[in-house]
């Protein structure tokens, strides 16, 4: 079994999936870690030499490597599912959990790291709950699309593995 954790950054998918891998034995994989394992660049070095679009086509690749494995949990890139076929390829190699997460929440966690993430490192600290609230408007059709949806910020991961696996 495959699940593939999804949200918007910030939203808790990595430390879910922790404590997921914690509570059922699996072996947990971060989509940007493989990214950065791979191409020997952090996220935002990459999308400043190379752009969004070449991140974006290259991330698709990481995904497909993704379906090779076998009972893992995966915790995908905030904008993985909104691109290309993603979801759909989502949806067919695995079970999905969003993690709804509320907008203040995820700035609070954002708000001292978002010179790091490149999409947020222009955004004014003042205006950072709007830009996410933006983005998550464009994304939730995506997010939605999920096989679960969980509303956090706290979540329970052997809650989340109960409702799974009783599927």
């Amino acid at each position: 079994m495959k699940i593939y954790l999804i949200g918007y950054m910030a939203s808790g998918k990595t430390n879910l999936g922790k404590e997921m891998a914690a509570v059922s034995g699996m072996p947990m994989v971060d989509m940007d870690d493989l990214f950065e394992e791979k191409y020997r660049l952090s996220i935002s070095e990459f999308f400043e030499k190379y752009g969004e679009s070449v991140f974006r086509r290259l991330e698709h690749g990481i995904l497909e490597d993704t379906f090779r494995m076998d009972d893992v949990i995966i915790s995908t890139g905030g904008g993985t599912p909104c691109f290309f076929d993603n979801m759909d390829l989502i949806l067919k190699n695995g079970v999905s959990v969003y993690l709804k997460t509320p907008v203040d929440v995820m700035a609070r966690r954002l708000r001292g790291i978002r010179k790091k993430r490149p999409l947020l490192k222009e955004v004014p600290e003042k205006e950072l709950e709007a830009f996410i609230t933006a983005q998550i408007c464009e994304r939730e059709a995506y997010y939605r699309r999920a096989d679960y949806v969980v509303e956090g910020p706290d979540i329970d991961a052997g809650e989340i593995l109960k409702k799974i696996q009783t599927v």
